[in-house]
């Protein structure tokens, strides 16, 4: 496998309230025979002020990470909709080389592991029946997963990389890429809109079972968290880093 020098990128809300997903990508990644480095003066893509409508404001943010991330030949995030974000957003800003190697490096960590590593086998156990929640960023931004309604061949990287796991049974849904509800700034401004499209993405993880519910994007799964937690039920959720780290 060849070894590459990748700027580790870790969005905000993982920095903040779920650092072990951002230890699990670095040891996943560190497992494969990369070197990793973290830029310490790294912040947000500047994704919530363009979802707000200031991505004129957000400027500041993509030149910041410009700065930080424009030396390595890749970075890599647990993140889809960060890696979305650089990749299609950061054209509000001039065109320099520099951008544009961020903007073309950029890579959710599942893209990684199967487009650029093109691993196989990760060797790890996880026993438990899991659901996999596509998120919108991911599914159809950085084509993630074939899409339900497209007539295409079915794939999705996430599952490639899980169902080799030891002991894991991938469960199918009744919606298999329904949206979460969280939507960023989407679930402040329409909470109650937003909360029911999570019971909703909840009850069809429920409904066949399910021990956990896993995704590449930790704001999902916080948003269903937050649901699952005021509802009082058992079902968990956690990032695919932390199933890709387990042994």
């Amino acid at each position: 496998m060849k070894k590459y020098r990748i700027g580790l990128f870790i969005p905000c809300y993982i920095d903040v309230f779920y650092p072990q997903v951002g230890v699990a990508t670095l040891r996943l990644l560190e497992k494969l025979g990369q070197e990793i480095v973290y830029p310490e003066q790294q912040t947000c893509c500047g994704q919530p002020l363009a979802n707000s409508g200031s991505e004129r404001q957000a400027a500041k943010c993509y030149e910041n990470f410009v700065k930080n991330f424009s030396e390595y030949d890749y970075i890599v995030t647990p993140s889809g909709s960060c890696a979305y974000h650089v990749k299609k957003h950061f054209d509000v800003i001039p065109q320099t080389d520099e951008v544009r190697h961020v903007r073309e490096t950029v890579y959710e960590l599942c893209e990684f592991l199967t487009d650029i590593l093109q691993v196989e086998d990760l060797n790890i156990k996880f026993p438990h029946r899991v659901g996999i929640h596509q998120s919108c960023h991911g599914l159809r931004g950085l084509k993630l997963a074939s899409a339900s309604e497209l007539i295409e061949t079915r794939y999705s990287k996430v599952r490639r990389l899980l169902e080799k796991a030891e002991g894991i049974e991938i469960i199918d849904l009744d919606r298999t890429d329904e949206c979460c509800g969280f939507g960023g700034t989407f679930s402040i401004f329409e909470p109650d809109i937003s909360v029911k499209m999570g019971r909703d993405r909840i009850a069809d993880h429920e409904r066949h079972g399910a021990e956990y519910i896993t995704s590449y994007d930790m704001s999902c799964l916080m948003h269903m968290e937050g649901i699952i937690r005021r509802q009082g039920k058992g079902i968990k959720v956690i990032h695919v880093a932390e199933i890709l780290n387990s042994n």
